[in-house]
């Protein structure tokens, strides 16, 4: 799988890889094909990849399962990633009171505590 490539494309790629392999008379099996795709993975997948090794078994795995389970996990990825993203965006913002010369010297120190609590 290549860098800032998605599920969908990497699939595009392997079956287009099999098919042209069929015609040269290299067929594999779909446990073959299964174990190959989660070799191919980044290592940010490998916690996904050790998950379906445990909780299916890959002889009798679908390979469309596989590519459902995969797009899910990365739907999953890009949701949590935009979250993060308006999460820092809305923390950003940070408003200070105005404060006018003719304020005491104790409102401008309760102030200045209050600021740095909330920092």
């Amino acid at each position: 799988m290549k860098e800032n490539e998605n599920i969908s494309g990497m699939f595009v790629r392997f079956t287009n890889i099999i098919n042209s392999l069929q015609s040269l008379n290299k067929c594999y099996t779909n446990s073959e094909m299964v174990r190959k795709i989660l070799r191919c993975l980044p290592k940010s997948w490998m916690p996904k990849v050790t998950a379906i090794e445990e909780a299916k078994d890959l002889n009798t795995l679908a390979l469309e399962e596989l590519l459902g389970s995969l797009m899910t996990h990365e739907m999953t990825i890009k949701n949590h990633e935009d979250e993060e993203e308006q999460d820092k965006k809305k923390k950003k913002v940070i408003a200070f009171k105005s404060s006018t010369p003719d304020s005491s010297e104790d409102e401008s120190d309760d102030e200045m505590a209050l600021i740095t609590r909330r920092f």
